[in-house]
């Protein structure tokens, strides 16, 4: 079988094949990404369906996050709490390294404290103090963050909105989810970013497909494997009519030489 397969015309059609499968695969992966942009397009429409709901009527402090709440449209109005602000570092806004912003809003209804992510800065110099005041807040709901290590960061810094972390740091009651927040005003009025960038609400999750582009992404990439199983079939069977060609050129050379074993005897006689 290697010496069939070492043949130049094998070797050249497993150099297509190799291409095409390269083709398919790249092909395959534009498909996928293709399908989880449809998947986040598909839920930013779902969202913006959505109505928008105060948030005591969509969580309650230190209870589980509701099943289908991420980036659902909440309002909530309560006063800044300026010694419950942290920042959470290792962020990117637009390709920019920076920090989140994030202060603990302590809602009028129930007392507990809300995670408000205000916005984004590059210099966690310039983080601003929040505003003072009742203030009124709108924004997308999101769940909190999976605990990561906090090892080497200052005071006042995480590395993810970690609930467990703030329930211990804030020691109050605290919401089991935190807010994008898009709009904030006082008396009406909007409150000015102090030089904050707005960190846009979540478009839904990563794992998020459009089936039909994903289907696509999976035939690239069965076309892929299908011309390798293409190409060793071919040589599987140039391999078996090789074989039988030389099995039947040693058939006809034994015959031959069985045909001339009676002249030869007869000469002997």
């Amino acid at each position: 079988m290697i010496r069939t397969v070492l043949r130049p015309k094998w070797l050249a059609a497993l150099v297509l094949a190799v291409a095409f499968a390269v083709a398919c695969v790249l092909l395959g992966e534009w498909q996928l990404e293709e399908a989880r942009a449809e998947g986040r397009a598909e839920a930013i429409e779902r969202a913006a369906a959505l109505p928008v709901a105060p948030l005591t009527e969509v969580v309650q402090p230190q209870s589980e996050f509701p099943a289908g709440g991420s980036t659902r449209p909440v309002t909530a109005t309560g006063v800044y709490a300026p010694e419950h602000q942290v920042l959470i570092a290792d962020r990117r806004l637009e390709g920019e390294p920076g920090f989140w912003v994030v202060t603990a809003l302590v809602v009028d209804e129930t007392g507990a404290s809300l995670p408000v992510l205000r916005g984004f800065v590059a210099d966690p110099d310039q983080a601003p103090e929040p505003p003072q005041g009742e203030i009124s807040i709108a924004g997308g709901l999101a769940p909190g963050e999976s605990p990561t290590s906090e090892a080497g960061l200052p005071a006042g810094v995480l590395r993810s909105i970690d609930m467990s972390i703030l329930v211990n740091e804030w020691d109050t009651q605290v919401y089991n989810a935190f807010v994008f927040v898009t709009e904030e005003a006082r008396g009406g009025a909007p409150v000015p970013l102090d030089g904050l960038d707005r960190v846009p609400p979540p478009t839904g999750e990563a794992s998020e497909l459009n089936l039909k582009n994903a289907m696509y992404a999976l035939q690239w990439w069965v076309f892929a494997a299908f011309g390798f199983f293409l190409w060793w079939r071919a040589v599987r069977q140039a391999h078996f009519e090789e074989s039988a060609e030389e099995s039947a050129g040693e058939t006809g050379a034994a015959h031959t030489v069985s045909l001339s074993e009676p002249a030869q005897l007869k000469e002997q006689v």
